[in-house]
């Protein structure tokens, strides 16, 4: 038996157990023989969405997981063409968007295979990110973005220039020069932020976009990996205010926004940074809200995760979960799971950061939420060679 074999029954035998079929015995026959002839196997349409689910249910990191059952598949593995592949992403873009409503949804291209090397990489982090620059006096933009952002320039992107540019598409398909793609900006939703007791907060130019679309990660099910296998949940308000527009190595807008309220930042002391950060949380869940853009404060997520939890442990499956992650960047002591322990094993089917494809230094590995970015693991069967939030 193969190792490869020896994963795809650990899946499957989890596979038959939950949904109640029979058969377990033949498909892992009809398995063991595509392996011996192939040395790789076809997993059925069923099969990938059931594994699918179950890599955001064992995603260690990520706060959303009450809603696994929910997450709605795409199956494109036999999209053959980077135009295709794109395509594909602004239609995920447009059923997850929703007008709003966001929609849990993966979208699965083809997997990595020594048989067929032509599958496809999706160079950048998130399928919407803004672009970050590198000025004289600092960074305009994103600064987790500048080092794709230049990548993106020397392709021959043409960039606006300004601090909410979004980035292009890069989509690469084997060994091939990558391809760059503008998403039309009609299929973007972005929500500019407001405060409903501090109008000059709204005067600052703040937005942000509705869809978190992770696309730097690979699916790995059953010892297959999906090096292209984009998917959403929606935002918890704390990633877009306390992490992506607070935190001092993101837009920093910390002392922007103490400015509009008018507090002391002369001293730690008034924990300015405490009042502006709070504020900055409050504007974002009132504008998403006031957008009819779907959004979860940091309180009711960390109540959905403890029901998870229960759920979880009454199903008989113990919840692994990275407290320094579940725990909110605000409040944490306020919200039940700051209370909570829970180990921390890393469990099949599985969502895995991938090295960038641009950038040829080796990165430390370790498993990450795909609602956050983080480091990486290697998947089974990944390259070294190759090598996801907020």
């Amino acid at each position: 038996m193969s190792l490869l074999f020896d994963r795809a029954k650990l899946f499957y035998e989890q596979y038959f157990a939950e949904t109640g079929q029979p058969g377990l015995s033949k498909r892992l026959a009809a398995i063991d023989r595509e392996i011996a002839a192939t040395g790789t196997y076809w997993q059925h349409p069923t099969e990938l969405e059931y594994g699918a689910r179950l890599a955001w249910r064992n995603s260690n990191r990520c706060i959303g997981r009450l809603f696994w059952k929910s997450l709605k598949v795409r199956d494109m593995r036999a999209l053959n063409t980077e135009e295709a592949v794109f395509s594909s992403l602004v239609e995920h873009v447009r059923k997850a968007t929703n007008h709003g409503k966001i929609r849990p949804l993966i979208t699965i291209f083809k997997p990595e295979s020594a048989q067929d090397p032509d599958h496809f990489r999706i160079w950048n982090t998130q399928v919407i990110r803004y672009a970050g620059y590198k000025t004289d006096r600092e960074i305009l933009g994103d600064p987790a973005e500048q080092a794709f952002t230049q990548v993106c320039l020397q392709l021959g992107w043409k960039s606006p220039g300004s601090a909410f540019d979004i980035l292009p598409l890069v989509v690469q398909k084997g060994q091939q020069k990558p391809k760059l793609f503008d998403l039309p900006k009609h299929e973007v939703l972005e929500v500019p932020i407001a405060h409903p007791a501090f109008p000059a907060i709204e005067t600052m130019g703040i937005k942000w976009y509705a869809l978190p679309l992770i696309s730097n990660m690979a699916l790995e099910v059953g010892g297959i990996v999906y090096p292209a296998a984009p998917f959403n949940g929606w935002y918890m308000g704390t990633e877009i205010a306390s992490r992506n527009l607070g935190d001092a190595n993101r837009y920093n807008l910390l002392p922007r926004v103490a400015e509009c309220l008018g507090l002391d930042t002369r001293t730690h002391k008034t924990l300015w940074k405490d009042r502006a950060l709070v504020e900055l949380n409050a504007a974002v869940l009132y504008s998403f809200e006031k957008a009819a853009v779907t959004l979860v404060d940091h309180h009711t997520a960390s109540e959905q995760f403890i029901h998870f939890s229960d759920l979880e442990q009454r199903a008989g499956r113990p919840v692994q979960a990275d407290w320094s992650w579940i725990v909110p960047p605000l409040s944490g002591s306020a919200t039940p799971v700051f209370h909570k322990d829970w180990p921390n094993e890393v469990k099949s089917p599985n969502f895995f950061y991938t090295q960038p494809a641009w950038n040829p230094e080796p990165q430390p590995r370790q498993s990450s939420c795909p609602f956050h970015r983080d480091t990486l693991l290697n998947p089974p069967q990944t390259r070294a060679s190759q090598t996801h939030s907020a």
